[in-house]
């Protein structure tokens, strides 16, 4: 127990004398320090009394796509902690292929009482989907928060990671390296964030290699978010001459790496390639991936606040809350054909 004491009164930065206290539900405690000393419980993975954990002030959804790729459980856990601390419980609804539809899991949370729902990667994304649905969700009094895919025909706030800014990072760092043929592997067109990171893409060409829109198309090749997906679209890009391949997402990036191996190709040494997320354990791959961190803690903590200032009736603007990636450089990317000896190109 005194080590416990110790543990929780050096995360809380606090004394025991405190931590005892409000462990034991004593008076003469500031409600700083006591939420300190709780918030310092709840890291430190400690149950808190029976006596001094909060009554839930609501249920609030959050829906979000397969969990396959590990970013959306990352999300789903920054979301999830944000919301407990609030002293609401958060409700997880996955779709699943063959599973239950973006509609029917709205439909399940609203019958359930949800004060709000956060979507995550949704049809909110979609350029095709009918936006009617979210006109309809506000008209029964039910907040809710987008992230990933803005639509201006959709009166919400939206979060979302800068797209544009993340390619046009991938680009200068291969094109600094040398690199002139750079191809880039993304999902469906119809969405959102892949519209978005085309556009990055090509002002980064432009701008480092001077291509124009034309001689950057057929650099560009749509497939699946998945790891077979990666592999397939980068399998094309090769075959097209690329020395550097930059995914939309970790998985499409591993499966990048997979085509170039077997293809008896190396990487980095023979094709570099970029990853997007920075998910969970990636930094651990062989090679360990180069790719674009999504500010995920920073979007998810800003979902939940913007949610929780609809529910307390002071909505935030319906606008879109933007966040800047960050290039995290590894292992996968390397100097390009020619320049192993020579000074990198600009």
């Amino acid at each position: 127990m005194t080590a416990r004491l110790a543990d929780i009164a050096a995360q809380a930065g606090g004394s025991e004398a405190t931590v005892s206290r409000v462990l034991n539900g004593k008076p003469g405690v500031a409600a700083g320090t006591r939420e300190s000393v709780l918030a310092a419980l709840d890291v430190l993975g400690y149950e808190r009394p029976v006596r001094l954990r909060q009554r839930s002030a609501g249920l609030v959804g959050l829906i979000t796509p397969e969990l396959d790729n590990p970013i959306f459980p990352a999300l789903a856990q920054v979301i999830g902690q944000a919301l407990t601390r609030q002293g609401y419980t958060p409700v997880l609804a996955t779709q699943t292929p063959g599973g239950s539809t973006e509609d029917e899991l709205t439909e399940m949370l609203v019958d359930r009482g949800v004060s709000g729902i956060i979507f995550v990667s949704g049809l909110h994304a979609d350029t095709t989907a009918d936006m009617g649905r979210y006109d309809q969700l506000r008209g029964q009094g039910v907040p809710y928060v987008l992230i990933n895919g803005f639509s201006d025909k959709v009166q919400a706030p939206f979060v979302s990671p800068d797209d544009r800014a993340a390619m046009h990072l991938a680009v200068t760092h291969l094109a600094a390296l040398g690199h002139t043929r750079i191809g880039l592997a993304v999902g469906p067109k119809r969405f959102v964030p892949v519209l978005r990171k085309i556009e990055g893409f090509r002002a980064g060409m432009k701008e480092r290699l001077g291509l124009d829109e034309a001689e950057t198309e057929e650099l560009i090749q749509h497939s699946l978010y998945s790891l077979e997906g990666g592999q397939a679209a980068a399998s094309a890009l090769i075959s097209r001459g690329c020395t550097a391949v930059v995914c939309a997402s970790d998985m499409m990036a591993l499966g990048a790496i997979r085509a170039a191996r077997q293809q008896g190709l190396r990487v980095p040494q023979d094709v570099s390639v970029v990853g997007f997320d920075d998910s969970p354990l990636i930094a651990f791959t062989d090679p360990p991936l180069t790719t674009i961190r999504q500010p995920v803690q920073a979007m998810g903590q800003a979902a939940v606040r913007t949610l929780l200032e609809e529910i307390g009736g002071t909505p935030a603007p319906h606008s879109e809350f933007v966040f800047l990636p960050e290039l995290v450089v590894r292992g996968s990317t390397a100097s390009g054909p020619g320049q192993r000896r020579g000074p990198s190109r600009t």
